[in-house]
C-alpha cells in the first residue's frame, strides 16, 4: 500500500468539503481532515458532512479528523500534513491568512523537507502574502475552480455543477526559476493525481504563467459580475446578462480586465484571452442560460457578511495601475462598494451598542 498522505483542509465550507471529500480515499492511503469555524458543532457532532452532488450522487463525508481551529489541528503534534489546502475566503483586509498557519509550520512535510500550500482561492494576488511570510520553503499551488457549491445548512454541502479544478505551482508569478519550477511541478502532478483518484477527472495541470493567466481570466468573470449584482440590488447572472444597458457594462468591465492582464503579464495587446479562453460575447451568451445563479457576493452581501472587495478589485486594480493601465468602471465599483460595506458595518455596530446598554445618557434627560 501506498505511504499515507494527509491533507488538511482549511475552510469546511462549500469547496473546500467538496473537493476534501474526493480527495478522502483511505483505501488509497489518502486521509483528509478538516478545520472548520461556525459549522464545527454541527460537522464534529456527527462526525462528518452530508453531501449532496450533481456529479456523484449522495454520500455521507466522514473526515479523519475535524478541528474547530488551526492552533487545534497543529496542537495535535503526533500528525504530520503533507498538503494543507486554504478554502476560506481571502479577506486581506480583516485579517492576515498566512498568519493563521504560523502554528501549523513544524506540522508539515513534503518529500523534500518542505512543506506545501494549495491554495483555492479567488483573486489574484492571493498567494503573496504567504510567499513574503514563508519565504522559499515554502512550496505553494495556487487554484482555480468553477466548481457551483453551496453549504446549504451547517454540515450539509449542495454541489450543483461542474467540477474542473485547474492546479500550478507559484513562485513569484512569473514562472523564472527553473528549479522551484521542477519542484512545484512534481507536486502538482501529485495532487491532480490524488484528486483524479477521487473521481475528479477534469482536474488539470498548469505551468505558473498559464495558471495566473487563469486566475485574471476569471476576474474578469468576478469582476464584472459580482459588484454588479450587489449594486443592482440582487440582479441575477442571468438578467444582468439579458439587459441591454448591464450587458454593456458587464462586456466593458471583462474588457477593462483582459487590458489589465495583458499588461500586469507582459503580453501583446490584443493577446488576452489566449487561444481556447472564452470572450466577453462568449461568457454573456453562457451566462444567459445560468437562470437562477447568483454570485457569492451578492450572497455575502446580504448576509451583512465582508466581501471579497480587495482580491477581486482591489488587487487588480493596484497591479494594473502599477504597470500603467487604469481600471475605471472597476475603480468606481470598487469605491462605491467599500463606502456601501463601511456605512453597513458602522450602521450594524452602532445598533449593537444601542441594544448592549448604550441607553444611559438618554435615560437621564
Amino acid at each position: 500500500m501506498a505511504e499515507r498522505t494527509r491533507i488538511l483542509i482549511v475552510g469546511a465550507g462549500a469547496i473546500g468539503c467538496f473537493y476534501g471529500s474526493r480527495l478522502h480515499n483511505p483505501g488509497q492511503n489518502v486521509f483528509v481532515s478538516l478545520v472548520c469555524r461556525s459549522n464545527f458543532k454541527a460537522i464534529s457532532s456527527v462526525k462528518g458532512v452530508q453531501m449532496m452532488t450533481h456529479s456523484f450522487g449522495d454520500y455521507f463525508f466522514e473526515p479523519e479528523f475535524v478541528y474547530p481551529s488551526i492552533d487545534a489541528a497543529a496542537s495535535d503534534k503526533d500528525i504530520k500534513w503533507n498538503y494543507v489546502v486554504v478554502a476560506t475566503k481571502a479577506l486581506p483586509d480583516v485579517s492576515d491568512d498566512s498568519g493563521q498557519l504560523e502554528s501549523l509550520r513544524k506540522g508539515l512535510e513534503t518529500e523534500d523537507g518542505g512543506w506545501c500550500l494549495v491554495l483555492v482561492q479567488n483573486g489574484v494576488g492571493v498567494e503573496e502574502p504567504y510567499r513574503r511570510r514563508f519565504g522559499e520553503d515554502l512550496k505553494i499551488l495556487t487554484a482555480v475552480t468553477v466548481a457551483n457549491a453551496e453549504q446549504i445548512q451547517n454540515g450539509v454541502v449542495k454541489q450543483n455543477r461542474w467540477t474542473r479544478i485547474s492546479l500550478g505551482p507559484y513562485t513569484d508569478g512569473l514562472g523564472d526559476d527553473l528549479s522551484a519550477i521542477q519542484a512545484g511541478k512534481q507536486l502538482t502532478s501529485n495532487f491532480v493525481r490524488l484528486l483524479k483518484q477521487g473521481g475528479i477527472k477534469d482536474a488539470e495541470e498548469h505551468t505558473e504563467r498559464e495558471m495566473q493567466t487563469l486566475r485574471w481570466h476569471k476576474i474578469a468573470i468576478n469582476a464584472a459580475m459580482n459588484p454588479s449584482a450587489v449594486l443592482s440590488s440582487g440582479a441575477p447572472n442571468a438578467d444582468m446578462a439579458s439587459d441591454p444597458e448591464l450587458r454593456v457594462h458587464l462586456r466593458e468591465c471583462m474588457l477593462e480586465v483582459f487590458r489589465a492582464a495583458e499588461a500586469v503579464l507582459g503580453l501583446k495587446r490584443g493577446a488576452f484571452p489566449p487561444k481556447g479562453m472564452a470572450t466577453p460575447e462568449a461568457i454573456l451568451k453562457s451566462t444567459e442560460r445560468n437562470t437562477g445563479g447568483r454570485p457569492s457576493m451578492l450572497g455575502d452581501w446580504e448576509r451583512g457578511s465582508r466581501m471579497e472587495l480587495e482580491v477581486i478589485l482591489g488587487n487588480p486594480i493596484r497591479a494594473a495601475k502599477a504597470k500603467g493601465a487604469d481600471m475605471p468602471r472597476l475603480q468606481a465599483m470598487y469605491a462605491l462598494l467599500k463606502m456601501a460595506q463601511k456605512r453597513r458595518d458602522d450602521a450594524s455596530s452602532t445598533k449593537t451598542q444601542l441594544t448592549s446598554g448604550g441607553r444611559d445618557s438618554s435615560a437621564k434627560l
